[in-house]
């Protein structure tokens, strides 16, 4: 097994994800592509998509540092190598693309949005069904 990747959010679900994704590399000699994906504003006037284009490139860029930031306090001192890629755009097409030729697709069981009595969110969904490699849902342990 080479790489690993995995859908980071900052929710509860995909750091326990992220946990069990730079574990199993370590078991495994892996290493582990932590993806996050962000969407711009939603705009309906050309004044809003003036101020979205203006303020897109920070958007990009507090992701990468939101990423980071998740990626250094879920996993501190790992000895696992873990590149980390924001993406703009859906998570599901997202975590597709950087799993192509991937030998495993890690996510948590839900994200941060929709609605929290699901077992199963929109995105883990998704990429269970449409992924070409083998795909580990992972749930955050109950306390």
């Amino acid at each position: 097994m080479k790489t690993i990747v995995v859908g980071v959010d900052g929710s509860e679900h995909s750091i326990a994800a992220l946990r069990w994704a730079v574990e199993e590399a370590r078991l495994r000699q892996a290493r582990v592509l932590a993806v996050y994906a962000w969407r711009p504003p939603h705009v309906s006037t050309a004044h809003e998509a003036l101020h979205v284009l203006e303020v897109e490139l920070d958007l990009g860029q507090e992701a990468r540092e939101l990423l980071k930031t998740i990626v250094a306090e879920a996993v501190p001192g790992t000895d696992v190598e873990i590149e980390q890629v924001v993406s703009e755009g859906s998570a599901a097409s997202a975590l597709l693309d950087a799993a192509e030729g991937a030998d495993l697709l890690v996510v948590g069981s839900r994200g941060r949005g929709g609605f929290t009595g699901l077992l199963l969110g929109s995105v883990s969904q998704q990429v269970a069904q449409h992924a070409r490699c083998p795909v580990v849902v992972v749930r955050p342990p109950v306390e």
